[in-house]
């Protein structure tokens, strides 16, 4: 009863309206992460519509940025935005956690014939020091162990793409 009634001033409520409140607070914790994911879409978009600037390499548009304040969990959602963006092209987003890097890769369904996801993100990854990774020819994931390899990650992605 002592931790019934701690409880009840914590959340200013009496005792019999406890259940009501705690739904109360776990929605609107949900429509508070939502919208903390939304945010940092939009920030790792650059804050505007349009996102970052495509670099077109051997006649395919390329998006490849590293991002902070989003974890590996947020860039599929964004690979996809981006790639709807560019309508044909290749999308690399690399996730600086902090800790193990994330990097994920995406291409549009109209070059899927010729350049695999999957193989982009192989690269990325192993040039952050991880091995792997996987997922289908317009969509895969991988993590690595060092983001100090951002630069290199990039780069072997580019060297991909000159090649096709």
């Amino acid at each position: 009863m002592r931790n019934l009634a701690e409880v009840s001033a914590v959340l200013k409520t009496a005792p019999a309206d406890l259940s009501t409140r705690a739904k109360a607070l776990l929605e609107e914790r949900r429509k508070l992460e939502n919208e903390v994911a939304q945010l940092r879409r939009e920030l790792a978009m650059g804050g505007s519509a349009s996102g970052p600037e495509a670099k077109e390499i051997n006649g395919i548009n390329l998006i490849s940025q590293v991002l902070t304040g989003v974890s590996g969990k947020d860039l599929p959602g964004l690979i996809d935005e981006m790639k709807a963006r560019i309508g044909s092209g290749a999308v690399v987003l690399i996730a600086d956690t902090g800790s193990k890097p994330a990097v994920a890769a995406g291409v549009t369904t109209d070059l899927t014939d010729r350049l695999s996801a999957v193989d982009l993100v192989k690269a990325a990854a192993a040039a952050l020091g991880g091995k792997g990774g996987g997922g289908r020819a317009d969509m895969a994931q991988a993590g690595g162990v060092d983001i100090d390899g951002a630069d290199a990650a990039i780069a072997a992605i580019e060297t991909i793409l000159e090649g096709k």
